[in-house]
């Protein structure tokens, strides 16, 4: 549900995601359900939710490490659109994920996609996955890292 106070930004990403979800089989297979909660071009942060649903899942019954590198590439882009204002996200040219901890279904994940560096042709971003919420609270309760990750995406017009 969309909070009351919602910034250019979160409106302008929600917007954009709204149309690139119906471009992507892979991101409506594994992220349909995610919720942008909110977006800042001047930080160039975007942060999201999501719960872990069987699709995320892997043999052993834990979230799949293709669902943490999805998140990475996912807010990456997000956290590029939020910090330019544009319309693009850029194409991948490196992304890099650190597996630290699991989850399991039902569990809630908490996405931060920074864009660190956006310049005239390559974007420069991080993204940290966490898990929140129930058994297991990380440092200073923000709960366990799941999975961090940087990418980097060609974003020359």
């Amino acid at each position: 549900m969309a909070p009351h106070n919602t910034s250019p930004e979160l409106t302008h990403v929600r917007a954009l995601w709204s149309r690139m979800i119906h471009t992507s089989t892979i991101y409506r297979l594994l992220l349909s359900s995610i919720e942008i909660t909110s977006a800042s071009q001047e930080s160039g942060v975007v942060t999201a939710k999501l719960q872990v649903q069987p699709v995320h899942l892997n043999s052993k019954g834990t979230l799949h490490g293709t669902v943490s590198a999805c998140l990475v590439d996912w807010a990456g882009g997000m956290a590029i659109a939020a910090s330019t204002g544009l319309d693009k996200t850029g194409s991948s040219t490196d992304l890099h994920t650190s597996f630290l901890a699991t989850a399991k279904e039902g569990d809630w994940l908490e996405v931060e996609g920074r864009a660190v560096k956006v310049g005239r042709t390559l974007a420069f971003t991080t993204v940290e996955v966490r898990k929140i919420g129930g058994e297991g609270e990380g440092e200073r309760g923000k709960g366990v890292v799941v999975c961090t990750g940087t990418h980097t995406k060609y974003v020359k017009s």
